[in-house]
């Protein structure tokens, strides 16, 4: 089969395959000259040359030292501007730009010439979002969870009870050290916190001004709580396996607040709730509304992921190699753009599959759903500052405020865009609902 050959006006393509292709420009002197001998006579006048009157210079002197660079600079404007047109005109969709294939053969002392570039064409492919299945976890707070939460609240509102000796579900304040690690570090904790059996066994019982050794390996759940209580960082906190001494400086318990009415105002507002049952309804409703940003976030990273992994389509690599190796701040070796490559691939194909998703279902925001979006923002600030009824006008201004702003419009634009798409992909993506409590989501979806 022989390769497939368009031609528009002095721009010719010849498709090496289906993702590569070479661009041939012909510019002959007729293109360019008015151009050169335009910007040549303004030279003219406006150049300072020793010996000569502003404006009287010898054309040929301003041809002999301005000709070549004049010529190079105006003969690319045509270039960009041919290649520009063309390819908006024949609806190419390229991957990076034209690259120049010939530009050091050019001869300038000729008067016409001709140009190659290198193409990187995007693939054909289509997209099936029922192919794989999807887990949509639905989130739930269980009743322990409910539990916990309102014995949070009412330890959190209780009263605060200064005592000299440590029991069970006490408070500590007193300061760790270790010479080893240089640690001095003033911190409190509640016994509940402490999850090793030997250091919760040497803290009960022990009394204010007391000095207690600790062993920190295996003392909290989660390793993470030694950069808080020890002041170590990240790295040193994992793992962390040193003896260290506990000066206790306070002891407190706490009396639980009443589950009453002058609690629930307090927390939610006056008669919002009334009961035991409709403050774990309310912790319930606050919660899985959180949840649902979690499990939200899943299913779109899930399906992206699998998406990437399923819609299988070839790119022009080599191409897509040489483009980053030329078009970066510095020029790359073939090794570090080969590398560079293979770390942005992933994005690459993701980005092509998302427009293509876009393009086909209409999921681009306009300016209306923009300005939409950031009124029903606006409002929700004010809401939380007691002003629930702001007024059109109001709302018209601060909006007006915020999309003159090019940042915040770009961060708008993020959020409406993730919400379509998100939206667009659990109606049409295969997905299987999950029911799982908060705890079990975390250990299965994160594992």
């Amino acid at each position: 089969m022989q390769p497939e050959i368009q031609k528009k006006m002095n721009i010719t393509k010849k498709d090496i395959d289906n993702l590569n292709a070479v661009l041939t420009v012909e510019v002959s002197k007729d293109d360019y000259s008015a151009k050169v001998e335009k910007v040549l006579k303004d030279y003219r006048k406006s150049a300072n040359i020793p010996g000569f009157r502003k404006g009287h210079i010898p054309m040929g002197m301003v041809k002999k030292q301005y000709g070549k660079a004049v010529l190079v600079e105006e003969v690319n404007k045509i270039l960009q501007d041919a290649l520009q047109k063309y390819l908006t005109e024949e609806k190419l969709d390229i991957l990076g730009n034209p690259l120049p294939k010939n530009e050091a053969e050019i001869n300038w002392d000729t008067d016409d010439y001709s140009f190659e570039f290198e193409l990187g064409l995007a693939p054909e492919f289509t997209v099936d979002l029922k192919e794989n299945e999807i887990v949509h976890y639905k989130i739930v707070a269980d009743d322990k969870m409910l539990d916990n939460q309102v014995k949070t609240i009412r330890k959190q509102y209780g009263k605060l009870i200064s005592k000299n000796e440590v029991e069970k579900g006490d408070e500590i304040t007193g300061t760790f050290t270790s010479t080893e690690k240089e640690i001095e570090k003033k911190t409190t904790l509640s016994t509940e916190d402490v999850t090793g059996k030997k250091q919760l066994n040497s803290l009960l019982g022990a009394k204010v001004g007391d000095t207690v050794t600790l062993k920190t390996k295996g003392m909290f759940a989660d390793d993470h709580d030694n950069q808080k209580h020890f002041g170590v960082e990240h790295d040193e906190a994992h793992g962390l396996d040193i003896e260290v001494s506990f000066k206790i400086e306070e002891v407190n318990t706490r009396e639980m607040a009443e589950l009453n009415q002058e609690l629930f105002d307090k927390l939610f507002g006056e008669g919002v709730v009334t009961s035991e049952e409709e403050l774990k309804a309310k912790i319930k409703e606050d919660a899985e509304g959180q949840f649902a940003q979690q499990s939200d976030q899943k299913l779109l990273n899930d399906v992206v992921e699998s998406l990437i992994e399923n819609t299988k389509f070839d790119l022009p690599k080599e191409f897509l190699q040489r483009w980053i190796a030329m078009t970066g701040e510095k020029r790359l070796s073939e090794e570090e753009a080969k590398a560079e490559y293979e770390k942005s691939e992933k994005g690459l194909r993701y980005q092509l599959i998302e427009g293509k998703i876009r393009t086909e279902n209409n999921l681009q925001v306009t300016f209306d759903e923009l300005k939409e979006h950031a009124r029903n923002m606006i409002k929700a600030q004010m809401a939380q500052f007691g002003q629930a009824n702001p007024s059109d006008e109001e709302l018209d201004s601060i909006a007006a405020r915020i999309l003159s702003n090019k940042e915040e419009v770009e961060r708008l634009n993020e959020q409406l865009n993730t919400a379509k798409l998100l939206d667009f992909f659990k109606e049409n993506a295969k997905l299987k609902t999950k029911e799982i409590t908060y705890d079990k989501f975390i250990k299965e979806a994160y594992a």
